[in-house]
Formats: structure tokens, sequence, C-alpha cells
């Protein structure tokens, strides 16, 4: 398990460098002058010249590579163009907050779901629910987000707007219920392939001959049998979960690092951009990492005799 560990969090660091280097790319070196794109056509070339000191853009390629990789390293992200004084990576911080409780969530309440669906649908062998699980996880998030919302939200006032700064816990269910809907469906569906490989043998035989019923056999006996490929299907899909919930922030306007992203590239706030992509990536590869040994974890105890 330490090789494991080391491995895993040898690969986050290797990972989030590539990222950093990515993020230097598409915003330091573009062809051209940048101090434009920041200030305006109409800012003086003194104001050009001290921010492309403050950037550290009269340095050569090198020597700004050098530095970008060490800020990230030492978590020194600069401080925003926009508010003097306000520290880039406090500010991530802050906006981590309600992404990563949005996403985890998300991805309790559609495990939960997804689960439950996958044994009724093993239980029951419908083909009804298995076509609905299909629609659903094909279903794009962007396309029946924004209806569900006007339809439950606005038309019906059944729940608060995802966006509503005073929703509090409701807004947060309702939010979550949104990302977490394709992922029950495509959890449900991996795991109804999973178990029915599972139906026919010999540890269900005997557990049905002890007079277990279908639902204690598939929940009790079978689940246990694929629960780290499950824990690894959840990771991954916690990881595109944290995407979606970026994506469903700028579509909302819920507080969180999409709408820090947003505003930092409306405001042209170039190191609070570059602070808000690498901490979204940060985020993420935390969670494939911490995904990933609970996964180790739980096949090691599964193989204990």
């Amino acid at each position: 398990m330490v090789r494991v560990l080391l491995r895993r969090l040898l690969g986050a660091f290797a990972t989030l460098l590539l990222l950093a280097s990515l993020v230097f790319g598409a915003t330091r070196l573009l062809p051209g002058d940048i101090t434009p794109i920041v200030l305006g056509e109409e800012a003086s070339p003194a104001d050009r010249a001290r921010l492309r000191a403050r950037l550290h853009l009269d340095e050569s390629r090198l020597v700004q590579v050098a530095r970008f990789t060490r800020d990230v390293v030492v978590l020194d992200w600069g401080t925003s163009l926009r508010r003097p004084g306000e520290r880039c990576l406090d500010r991530v911080r802050e906006a981590a907050k309600p992404t990563a409780a949005l996403a985890f969530t998300a991805v309790g309440l559609g495990a939960f779901v997804g689960l439950a669906l996958a044994v009724l649908t093993t239980v029951k062998r419908s083909d009804m629910l298995r076509r609905a699980l299909d629609l659903v996880a094909a279903t794009p998030l962007l396309a029946f987000a924004p209806v569900a919302t006007w339809l439950l939200a606005w038309k019906l006032r059944l729940v608060p707007l995802p966006g509503d700064p005073e929703a509090g816990l409701a807004g947060l269910l309702f939010a979550a219920g949104l990302l977490a809907l394709p992922l029950a469906a495509h959890l449900a569906r991996l795991t109804v392939a999973l178990l029915e490989p599972l139906r026919e043998g010999n540890s269900l035989r005997l557990v049905r001959a002890k007079g277990a019923t279908e639902l204690r056999v598939w929940v009790a006996h079978a689940l246990p049998q694929v629960a780290s490929t499950v824990v690894v299907i959840v990771g991954a899909q916690l990881g595109a979960l944290l995407g979606g919930a970026v994506v469903l922030e700028r579509l909302f306007e819920r507080p969180g690092l999409g709408l820090l992203a947003l505003e930092a590239w409306q405001a042209r706030d170039l190191p609070m951009l570059e602070a808000a992509v690498i901490g979204s990536g940060a985020l993420f590869v935390a969670t494939q990492v911490a995904a990933g040994l609970v996964a180790s974890l739980v096949d090691v105890r599964s193989q204990e005799p």
C-alpha cells in the first residue's frame, strides 16, 4: 500500500506539473503582446510596461517557465490584478469549498440511487429500466439541466433556483441532483453488467439455498463481490462530476471555481484565471488519487480469507 500511495502521489504531482505547463503555454506564450488583452487597447505604454514587469514577461521564456513552475510547487500563485492585495491561492481555496460540496453531494446521491437502480434492474430483469438508464446516461447535462430547472424551479416552484444565494441546503441538493442523475444512470448500467455474470454462480446459489430473499442475495452477497470495481467507477465519475459542477456553476452563477474562472476571464485577471484552472485540476487529481486508494483497500480486503 505504501508503494501504491507513493506511485499515485508521484503521478498526481506529474499531472499537476503538466497541467501547469499547459496553462502557462496557453496564457503566457501567446504570440505577440498580451498586455493589450489584459489592460485594453487604450492602456498607456507605462501601464503596459508595469504589467509586463509584474508578470515577468520581460524575462526570457526559459526563466518564465522556471519561475512559474516554482511558484506552482510552493503554492505562490500571485495576487489578483483586479483586486490588489488579494492572493489568488486564498481565493481559489474559498471557491473550491462550494465546488467540492456540490460534487461530493452529487456523487453521494448518484452512488446511492445508481446502486439501488442496479439492484432493482437485476432483480426484476427489467428491459424497460435498462432502456431508461441508457437514455438518461446518454443525455448531456447541458441538455436537461436548464429544462429541469425551468420546469421544477420556475414553472412549478417546487425547488429553489440552483444559483439563488439564499437557497441554502435545498439549492445545494437540487443542483447536486441535476449532477447526480447521469451518474446514477451510468453507474447503474455498469453495475448491472458486473452483477449479471454472478447470477448463476455457486456462491449465490448457496445463499439462495439457505432461504435468503433475492434482495438480500444481491445487496448483501453480490454487491460486495464487485465493490472494488464500483469504487473505481464512482471515483472516475467524481472527476467528471467536478467538471460538471464547474459547468453548472457557470450556467447558474453558483459560487465556486467555475464562477471564479468565468469572472477572472471576463475581468481579464490573468493570475486569477491561471490559479482557478490549476486549482480545479488539483481538486480533480486529489479526488482521483483518493478514489484509487480506496479502491485498492477494498480490493485487498475482499481478497482476505
